[in-house]
């Protein structure tokens, strides 16, 4: 079993509340914990379904679809095989929104933000505006690049953010095919072997910043030849 925990000792080790744990135990999302007399024992399974279910809900995944997920998981599943999945499916973009006073928006801003500009943060996808009349920051990490862009015109904004955005989700997509396809299904067909587990384990830690750096690299290249291609006589 390794080792052995009570619900306030997952619960804690985890970084829910009791009750929540109990809760998604009602749920189905937990196998049931082995007795030792009157006493629930959970084990590093139990923790590593609840740090999975943590990183589903990092990815704004509803309760109905964080079951359906974890209802293709065995029940036996070993910890080694959950750190995996929830090293594949965590999320490429931790941050968390901030929900921030008009005053406070400006001084991380770096200047004051006026309406025209506020709707400009809008139309990038930084911020939005909220029904309190306070302002959600959906990346602070890009709320002053944002704001010194919004001297932009609004609708070369629009135009902009709609282009990355079409694009990258059908990258994104295409991506996580060729991911599942060379990568993922072939180590299912070999029937999970461990030492292909750590493999992918490595891999998927290494995966995004590789990526990312790869995309931004190929990025700046395309935009170079769109540039040359655009001068006459080149």
């Amino acid at each position: 079993m390794g080792e052995d925990m009570t619900v306030d000792e997952l619960a804690a080790r985890a970084g829910f509340t009791v009750r929540t744990v109990r809760f998604y135990a009602g749920r189905g999302l937990l196998p049931p914990p082995r007795l030792k007399g009157r006493t629930g024992l959970y084990g590093p399974d139990h923790l590593a379904r609840l740090e999975l279910v943590r990183e589903l809900q990092s990815l704004g995944l509803t309760l109905a679809a964080i079951e359906r997920q974890l209802e293709r998981i065995p029940a036996d599943a070993p910890p080694d095989d959950l750190a995996l999945r929830r090293a594949l499916l965590s999320p490429w973009a931790p941050e968390e929104t901030e929900e921030l006073d008009r005053h406070e928006l400006d001084r991380r801003a770096g200047r004051h933000l006026d309406d025209a500009a506020l709707a400009k943060l809008e139309a990038l996808g930084v911020a939005e505006r909220t029904p309190a009349g306070t302002v959600r920051v959906i990346s602070p990490a890009l709320l002053q690049m944002g704001a010194e862009l919004s001297a932009m015109p609004l609708d070369a904004l629009v135009a902009a953010h709609a282009a990355v955005e079409r694009h990258t989700t059908e990258l994104a997509a295409e991506l996580q095919a060729v991911f599942q396809e060379t990568v993922v299904r072939p180590y299912r067909e070999r029937g999970r072997p461990a030492e292909d587990r750590e493999r992918l384990l490595d891999l998927a830690a290494k995966l995004k910043p590789l990526m990312i750096q790869s995309l931004v690299g190929s990025f700046q290249r395309a935009v170079d030849r769109a540039i040359r291609r655009s001068v006459p006589g080149d």
